[in-house]
Order: C-alpha cells, then sequence, then structure tokens
C-alpha cells in the first residue's frame, strides 16, 4: 500500500512539473553565469568581440557587450555596438511582406509579376506559377548562385533579371534549396506594393516604432557610427585578422541590415508579443504567425544533421528556421557575411529570445553559444556544446582537405594543354553570368569576371585552376575544344561560358 501510495503521489508530481510553464522549471537566472559562458565561447572560438541579448516576455533581462571591436585594440564591445546581422534580415522582409498582406496590398499567393514585372524563372513551369510565397520558402527549384550578387557590379534590377536565366537545379516546389535572390526579389516587391523602397517600409514600419534607433541598411552607414564593430577572418595561418566591411546594398532584404544587440531587443520583444510592441499592434498576430508556419522540410543531413543533434523534424517559414530542439519549439535563423556572424533565437512557449552578433566571420560560435544559453534558460540538461561544435567543424575541414588531395591525387602530372596559352585567351559568354575574359599575361593566363581577376595555374591537360585571395579561390576552369581544334567554351562555377566569336566581315 506504501509503495503504491508513493507511485501515486509521483505521478502528480511529474505530472504538475510538465504543468509548469517552461520558464517556471527553469533554474533562477543569474547574469554572472551568462558572461562566464559568453566569455567561454568567445576564447574557444577565438571571437574578438560579441554583443547578446537576452529577452523574457517583454523584458529586456540581459543586455551586454564582450570582448573588443577589433583585434589588438581595447576598445570594447558594447550593447550599442553595430554589427552587420545578415540573412538574420531574411525575417524583417517576411515581416514586411506579412503587414502588406494584413493590409490587403498583397497575397502570399500572388504571382511574383503581379509585382516584379521583369521577374523570370528560365523552366516554362515555374515562370507560369512562382508566387511570392515561393520567393521566401526557398522553393523555387533555383540553388544559391550567390556569386551573381557577392561582390558584383550589378544593381538589384540586373542581379533579378539574369537569374530568370538560369537553370533550375531540381523541379520546382520539390525541395528546400537557399536561395538569397529570391528575397531579394520579394524585397524589390514590398517596394512596388507599398509604393516605396523595401529601405522606406521597414524604416517606418518596424524600425521606428520599435525604436531601432541605430539599424540601417548599409554599410556606408554603419562605418559612419562612432560605435560599429570592424569585422574579422581568420586567415590561412589561423591568425584572426581585420578585414574591410563588405557591402551588400545589392542583396538588401536577403541581408544587408546592421543592428546593434539593444535594436535586435526590440525586435525580439516585438516578435515574442505577436505583433504587438509597447501595447500598440503593428501586425496581427495571423500575418505574423503565417511567417512562422512550416512551408518546406529542411532534409536533417549532412552538416544540418552535424549541427543539430538533438533535433527531429526541422522545416522553414518565412524567414525562419523552425526545428524540435531538446523538446522545445524553436524559432531561428542565422546571419553571415564577411567578418560577421549573428543568430536569433526564440523559443515562443517559454516567450524566451536571444540574439547573439559577433565579429568573426566563418565562426560557429552563435550556433554554439546560442544552445548553450537556451540549455540554461530552459533549465535543461548541461552539454559542451563549444566541445561538440568545434569537433563538427573539424571533422568538415578535415573532409574538405580529403576532398581536395584526392582531386591531387586523381591529377595527370605531366601533361600540358591541348594549345598554346594564347588560344585560350578570348572573352566567354553566359546569359545569366555574363562575359568572362581569359587573357594571356606574360606566361600566365589571368581569368576576369564580375570584380573578380585571378591568374590560372594549370591542373592538367585542358584543366586550370583559379587562385588567389578570392572566393573563386581553388574553383577549377575546364576548356573544352571543338571538331576543328578551336577552344569553344569554358566550364567554371558550375556554368558553361561559350566563346564569343569576332564577327566576320
Amino acid at each position: 500500500m506504501r509503495k503504491r501510495s508513493w507511485a501515486v503521489l509521483l505521478s502528480v508530481a511529474v505530472m504538475v512539473s510538465l504543468a509548469l510553464p517552461v520558464w517556471a522549471r527553469a533554474q533562477s537566472f543569474d547574469p554572472a553565469t551568462i558572461d562566464s559562458m559568453v566569455q567561454d565561447a568567445l576564447k574557444a572560438f577565438g571571437v574578438p568581440g560579441a554583443s547578446v541579448a537576452i529577452v523574457k516576455g517583454d523584458e529586456v533581462i540581459y543586455l551586454k557587450g564582450h570582448g573588443v571591436k577589433r583585434v589588438g585594440s581595447t576598445e570594447p564591445v558594447t550593447p550599442d555596438t553595430l554589427f552587420a546581422i545578415g540573412s538574420t534580415t531574411k525575417a524583417m522582409t517576411a515581416t514586411a511582406m506579412a503587414m502588406l498582406v494584413d493590409e490587403g496590398k498583397m497575397a502570399w499567393d500572388d504571382p511574383v509579376r503581379r509585382y516584379v514585372e521583369f521577374f523570370r524563372l528560365s523552366d516554362p513551369l515555374a515562370d507560369d506559377n512562382v508566387t511570392l510565397r515561393d520567393l521566401v520558402t526557398h522553393r523555387t527549384g533555383l540553388s544559391r548562385h550567390d556569386l551573381l550578387w557577392y561582390g558584383s557590379p550589378w544593381s538589384r534590377e540586373e542581379i533579378i533579371r539574369k537569374i530568370g536565366a538560369v537553370k533550375l537545379t531540381r523541379s520546382f516546389r520539390s525541395v528546400y534549396q537557399y536561395q538569397n535572390i529570391m528575397f531579394l526579389t520579394a524585397g524589390y516587391a514590398v517596394g512596388v506594393a507599398a509604393g516605396t523602397t523595401w529601405e522606406d517600409f521597414v524604416q517606418k514600419r518596424i524600425f521606428d516604432p520599435l525604436g531601432m534607433k541605430t539599424a540601417n541598411f548599409s554599410t556606408t552607414v554603419a562605418e559612419k557610427s562612432p560605435d560599429h564593430a570592424t569585422p574579422h577572418r581568420k586567415n590561412r595561418e589561423g591568425i584572426v585578422e581585420p578585414i574591410p566591411w563588405r557591402n551588400i546594398d545589392n542583396i538588401g532584404p536577403a541581408g544587408s541590415v546592421n543592428a546593434s544587440a539593444r535594436d535586435m531587443s526590440q525586435w525580439i520583444r516585438f516578435q515574442l508579443g505577436d505583433g504587438t510592441f509597447e501595447g500598440k499592434r503593428l501586425i496581427s498576430a495571423a500575418a505574423l504567425a503565417e511567417t512562422k508556419t512550416p512551408q518546406m522540410v529542411m532534409r536533417l543531413e549532412g552538416t544540418t544533421r552535424a549541427m543539430n543533434p538533438d533535433t527531429h523534424l526541422m522545416c522553414y517559414g518565412m524567414g525562419w528556421v523552425l526545428q524540435d530542439y531538446r523538446g522545445h519549439y524553436l524559432v531561428s535563423h542565422g546571419g553571415a557575411i564577411d567578418g560577421f556572424r549573428a543568430r536569433v533565437v526564440l523559443v515562443p512557449e517559454a516567450k524566451l529570445g536571444l540574439v547573439i552578433l559577433a565579429n568573426l566571420g566563418g565562426t560557429q560560435m552563435p550556433e554554439a553559444l546560442s544552445n548553450t544559453l537556451v540549455d540554461y534558460l530552459l533549465g535543461l540538461p548541461k552539454k559542451d556544446w563549444n566541445a561538440y561544435i568545434l569537433q563538427q567543424v573539424a571533422k568538415q575541414e578535415a573532409e574538405q582537405k580529403a576532398r581536395l588531395k584526392e582531386r591531387e591525387e586523381k591529377r595527370h602530372k605531366g601533361t600540358k594543354p591541348s594549345r598554346e596559352l594564347a588560344a585560350y585567351a578570348g572573352t566567354y559568354e553566359d546569359p545569366a553570368y555574363g562575359q568572362a575574359t581569359v587573357t594571356l599575361e606574360g606566361s600566365t593566363l589571368v581569368f576576369r569576371w564580375s570584380t573578380f581577376k585571378l591568374p590560372l595555374e594549370h591542373f592538367h591537360y585542358d584543366t586550370f585552376t583559379l587562385r588567389g585571395d578570392s572566393p573563386l579561390d581553388n574553383e577549377q576552369v575546364v576548356f573544352t575544344l571543338d571538331a576543328s581544334g578551336e577552344v569553344a567554351t569554358m566550364r567554371v562555377l558550375g556554368v558553361d561560358f561559350k566563346r564569343v566569336r569576332p564577327s566576320s566581315r
């Protein structure tokens, strides 16, 4: 009888515990513990500085800068230090669209060309049916093609027109494929529907009402601020060094916003408040909720699987990643651009949100730290996320080295090009990527495309390797000859550029 009574009491206690709000089950909040967690993450990943904000309900319970704005400097990061927030901008673009949907000026399933008349997709079925929802759920069938905007000289309209000539890599609406230019197009549509620009709409309808006083849309503004971080990278020797800010105005709606942790804490309050801010409703709860409704399944495989070991299901909403995490529902998005990383995480059921802004590019520190903070704030079992994520990064780097080693082992040494080097010089063209040129400068072939210029190093036969401090470093260029032995095409970046023949007179 006594054993049964204890069993009943235990079951009641468990049910009461499960009925309590998540926050009630969490341990007490200690700012010093958060400080220690942030400092541990900065040290583990070699990040110069970061700014962190944590929101509970409608209250900012933690807001602090850590580390320095620039290596070699003692100037500290503050809650007001500006960072590039990269693709966490996407949720702002999706929210702007939701506001217009609320007003009847736009509908998620409207044809894109109702707002962007020059928008096209190369596949006829996709071109006839593509909607605004398709743009912000990464399901058009297009893979990234980021070099059409990254470091390119082209305007937003030119980039949107160019992507229309790119072949789809997967069938329309069949699979999730991250695509920045589609978000650029969505932002362009926001400006058209609102009778203004994407920047003006987001400023007046999001930044101003939320009191995001220092948030802006361009490096030209951020770099003039007296309180801005310096971007950094790890060079080939693993040394952290400062780099220039990367201007990405031409892809704006997909990732050009710069903001401070204080600015982002207001954005999180608004998101957790279901569209209200300080007693004022800025958007209907239903319209905002649609952006956080699953739209496309994200397959848990490869790097995604490795970085999310405690997740069973992951989907993309509109500007947000939706997943389960150790028994809880998370809404999040990361951001990355040269020298900066960002991460925003919401735990809606706990009315909890956080943002991490860091001034080192390519690091997974925000992912490790956000998991550590969420575990602590929800009272979940401790896990050394710094060690785990670093281990996964090391595996990925080893796999990349193995691929390059395998490529080198398959190289046919002692071969030479089919033709003399001058025969490869000329102009090559692709409908989307435009013109690329190859010139012979001394005894070296030099490749030029967009704003990039790199020498070509012979690999074997008619294959060359691009070399230089550039995203194109290590990319291979393969030339093909026609039946007459003339160089006819150049394949690089997965694109077949056709040789432009001089006009005959």
